[in-house]
């Protein structure tokens, strides 16, 4: 069975990359882990800028705290393992990463400043990174500032990250935009190679008891498809980047719901946090599987098939097709009551 795909220019023997989480992908036994488990590429945990400064600062407080004081004052400097400098283990983790297996490294990297997403971008990839995924991570909370200014700045950064490197380039999608066609059709014309479809947003929670504001991580479900396949499915065609899935991937059929949308490649995360790296090979095992039991040859035979410009029916994704679900609908008790006597 031919699983073969590209990704970003990228040739890649299956559809199936591990997406960023720090906890599969910022250990090296982890990623040759990874590539025995079968994965076509890796996507690196992000670098963030504002972490960097902040180790940063410390090293310098740390450095300078009793200068004045005695010659003795020198072993207060901190342990060089505890004050490490970021961007250099990053580095260093991706240039380990190429010696060490053959994946496909696709680094990630979130910004708070334009000098920072081009100096970052480029020490990327003069450590090799075959790739670079950029993750514009922001929840705007300035009501006065518009939409048309939020939209202006991904742009300029992906003009800005674009004019300094030459590998590919990936932008991390919200799916919060007015007008999200318009916006991937302007990213593709600013530079962006691939379009990832969607950054998951921390929502936090809060403490009723305590009247605290709780950080809280929340795994994706199958049912978190529907909307990267929905927008696959719609700008399939229409923008010339690779369109990738990345959230609710947890089964060989969600990759072929999204494969048929129009994704080059998914993305997993979540499925592997909850099953384990080795999960990935029974999600290929039953990929496979599918593919033969329905007389495809290749995953290629089956990509777009279910866009928009190919289905059967496209307005199946617009709004018409809302009014038709809620008909279609009937809720539990609804069934209870029709049986009564």
């Amino acid at each position: 069975m031919d699983l073969t795909t590209t990704y970003l220019g990228l040739p890649l023997k299956s559809p199936l990359i591990v997406g960023a989480a720090a906890p599969l992908t910022e250990d090296l036994d982890n990623l040759k882990r990874i590539e025995d488990a079968g994965a076509a590429a890796v996507v690196l945990h992000s670098l963030f800028e504002e972490q960097i400064r902040g180790e940063r600062l410390e090293l310098h407080h740390h450095s300078q705290f009793g200068t004045d004081s005695f010659a003795e004052s020198l072993t207060y400097f901190p342990e060089p393992e505890i004050f490490h400098v970021g961007t250099q283990e990053y580095l260093n983790h991706i240039r380990q990463a190429k010696e060490q297996t053959d994946l496909p490294i696709i680094a990630s990297i979130n910004g708070s400043s334009l000098g920072g997403w081009i100096d970052y971008a480029r020490q990327i990839q003069e450590a090799g990174a075959d790739a670079l995924e950029l993750n514009i991570y922001a929840v705007p909370t300035d009501v006065a500032t518009p939409a048309a200014t939020i939209e202006a700045g991904y742009l300029e950064v992906v003009r800005a990250v674009r004019s300094h490197v030459t590998i590919p380039l990936a932008v991390k999608l919200s799916p919060y935009f007015t007008s999200l066609g318009h916006v991937a059709t302007e990213l593709v014309a600013a530079g962006a190679n691939g379009l990832v479809l969607f950054n998951r947003f921390y929502q936090p929670d809060i403490n009723i008891e305590d009247l605290s504001v709780q950080p809280l991580v929340l795994l994706s479900t199958p049912q978190d498809l529907r909307l990267p396949m929905r927008w696959i499915a719609i700008l399939y065609g229409r923008v010339t980047a690779d369109l990738i899935a990345t959230s609710g991937v947890h089964k060989a059929t969600d990759v072929l719901r999204l494969l048929m949308a129009g994704a080059q490649a998914t993305q997993l995360v979540s499925v592997l946090l909850r099953h384990g790296i080795g999960h990935l090979a029974t999600i290929e095992a039953d990929l496979i599987q599918w593919l033969e039991d329905h007389e495809y040859e290749s995953v290629k035979q089956l990509q777009g098939s279910m866009s928009q410009l190919h289905c059967p029916n496209p307005s199946e994704f617009e709004r018409a097709q809302y009014m038709k679900a809620v008909q279609t609908y009937k809720p539990a008790w609804s069934k209870l009551t029709a049986t009564a006597p």
